[in-house]
């Protein structure tokens, strides 16, 4: 039971930054709903799933953060694109700021209560 309900927390905590990431790929370059799916799955966020995905787009569509176009594949169907919207280039770089603060702020919360190690700096890398 505890570890469903671990899996529950991380899955709730995964879909909290969601939107940051969805919109912080697409800012990278205009991608596909598909694409990013596979994106997020490779970075670790292995939980997410289409049908939590393609509603935010969705709504973020709705919200002006981003528009979407379909153009023809090579591969199979027309697929849907996402590109960003000047809104949403304004709001990912305020989202991300405060997601950031708010994940130093927990992690040292738990590093302090816990006695975690804190994760390797990048010099601590580059020495081993």
């Amino acid at each position: 039971m505890a570890a469903g309900l671990a899996e529950d927390r991380s899955a709730r905590l995964m879909t909290a930054g969601l939107d940051i990431c969805l919109l912080a790929m697409i800012a990278e370059r205009d991608r596909y709903g598909y694409e990013l799916i596979k994106n997020l799955e490779s970075e670790g966020l292995r939980l997410v799933k289409e049908g939590s995905v393609y509603p935010m787009l969705r709504r973020m569509e709705k919200e002006g953060l981003i528009e979407s176009r379909v153009a023809p594949s090579t591969d199979g169907p027309p697929r849907k694109y996402y590109r960003i919207l000047p809104r949403g280039d304004e709001l990912l770089v305020a989202w991300a700021n405060g997601f950031i603060e708010f994940t130093d702020s927990v992690r040292g919360i738990l590093e302090r209560r816990m006695n975690l190690d804190p994760p390797p700096t990048p010099d601590d890398r580059q020495s081993a």
